[in-house]
């Protein structure tokens, strides 16, 4: 059986008067494709930010990726270890290819001083 790539567990998130995620658990094993579907409101997109690394998740949160426990300081940390997001509504880089748009996570996170986005 495969390693799991991504493992999280008691993944929670309270704004102010308001329990966006409460205990979330799943794992995601090298190869798959997952698709987050549900209502207006249900915590889809704010999961993907955690793991995204755009938010923080509360307190008692487990985050392991490839094996090692983590915790996701910021979207370049995440995209270092591996997290990519394609978002359903997303803005594209006029100045890049159709496939430097596709593969933006590697050209920033391998070569950020001659990417096209440092106009380099």
């Amino acid at each position: 059986m495969k390693e799991k790539f991504l493992e999280i567990s008691n993944v929670s998130k309270t704004f102010p008067g308001v329990k966006a995620l409460d205990k979330v658990q799943f794992d995601i094993y090298p190869g798959e494709v997952h698709a987050l579907v549900g209502e207006n409101g249900a915590g889809k997109s704010t999961l993907i930010k955690i793991l995204s690394g755009v938010q923080p998740p509360d307190d008692g949160a487990k985050i392991v990726i490839g094996g090692q426990e983590t915790v996701l300081h910021d979207p370049m940390d995440a995209i270092k270890k591996g997290i990519s997001v394609i978002y359903q509504d997303f803005s594209l880089f006029t100045n890049l290819t159709v496939a430097e748009n596709i593969g933006i996570n590697e050209i920033i996170e391998k070569k950020p001083e001659s990417s096209p986005l440092a106009g380099g």
